[in-house]
């Protein structure tokens, strides 16, 4: 394997959070220590790693990325400051530049943002999720179009951001004061759909020719505490001191009945497929009481930090952190090869 020169993206924004909560910055700035981690494993490969950081500077942001002068891009851009839609635009200019750069396209980056069209597409195509509707005001009016309980999530965020106890809710005061909620913290639609009780699963999907299910992970709420929603709220996710966090431990690989493990694994491939996920992403299933999979999310370029359910899941398939790097590179890597058949020999 030749040296490369890697540019290494992420936000570097420090202009301080405009909607959502205070809070809300933790999952923002872990994407510097995760930098840090993917940039050892790199190097460590023996490449040369140029990090660079982006903001809304961007012409300053492309003659930092000029002068890297990087045969490929590891994409760790999830938006820039709070604004996740920026996510699509940087995977844009590396589109633009021409530049072979790791993760999911601009296009599957856009519908895995909006969770509503993502659901009409995997609905329409027979992947089950669950009922749900957009609002944008708490004044709704409401003919049991879905029934009780109900959660209630940003219709534009991941990593869990907008999402609490009070997500999960059992009538319509409830519901009204939850959409009222993220439309003034988030300003944006809220996305209200059928809370699936039962078991909560993350299924990682790595490739693109012949893309490979890894072991799958289960989030075990055994210790949530009593009278709380088991769902992986914002706390559950990043607030390591807060009961939800403890409350919520993964389990890999996920003790599944065969028959009900291969369901779940088709369900997942074919929702990377649909949303068009390239190179890795990690589809959230609930696994309903019936033993059905229903696709709650599907995440292009997600968590990359050593403890993410996707290191997980490949360090139980037998790959090491700094080898699931190297393999995300070499993918990024081929798109570059396909591009200018000159390289292919030169590189063999």
């Amino acid at each position: 394997m030749e040296t490369l020169r890697i540019a290494l993206v992420y936000d570097a924004c420090t202009v301080p959070v405009i909607t959502g909560e205070p809070h809300d910055a933790l999952s923002r700035g872990a994407v510097t220590e995760v930098a840090e981690g993917i940039s050892a494993a790199l190097v460590g490969h023996g490449h040369e790693v140029v990090k660079v950081g982006v903001d809304f500077d961007l012409a300053g942001f492309l003659a930092r990325l000029r002068d890297a002068r990087p045969d490929v891009i590891f994409n760790l851009c999830e938006g820039i400051s709070d604004v996740s839609a920026y996510e699509i635009s940087v995977a844009a200019v590396f589109e633009i530049l021409g530049i072979p750069y790791t993760g999911s396209d601009p296009v599957a980056l856009s519908l895995a943002l909006h969770k509503a069209r993502t659901k009409e597409v995997l609905a329409y195509n027979g992947v089950r999720t669950a009922k749900h509707l957009v609002l944008d005001a708490a004044d709704l009016e409401w003919d049991d179009k879905i029934e009780f309980p109900i959660i209630v999530k940003p219709l534009h965020e991941d990593a869990s951001v907008g999402i609490s106890a009070d997500s999960v809710v059992s009538d319509l005061d409830a519901l009204r004061a939850r959409v009222d909620y993220v439309v003034k913290t988030y300003g944006q639609p809220a996305l209200v759909e059928s809370y699936i009780a039962g078991r909560e699963l993350n299924v990682a999907v790595f490739g693109n020719d012949a893309p490979e299910v890894l072991p799958i992970s289960e989030i075990d709420f055994t210790l949530i505490p009593k009278g709380q929603p088991k769902i992986v709220s914002y706390k559950a996710k990043w607030i390591e001191d807060s009961p939800e966090y403890r409350g919520t431990s993964p389990i890999c690989p996920a003790k599944l009945e065969p028959e009900v493990e291969a369901r779940v694994r088709a369900t997942a491939l074919k929702a990377y497929r649909l949303v068009g996920c390239r190179d890795y992403a990690r589809v959230d299933i609930r696994l309903s009481r019936g033993k059905v999979p229903y696709v709650l999310e599907v995440n292009p370029n997600p968590d990359l930090s050593p403890d993410s359910g996707l290191a997980r899941s490949a360090g139980v398939r037998g790959w090491a952190y700094n080898d699931l790097m190297q393999r995300i590179v070499e993918m990024a890597l081929a798109r570059r090869r396909a591009r200018d058949p000159r390289k292919k020999g030169a590189e063999a």
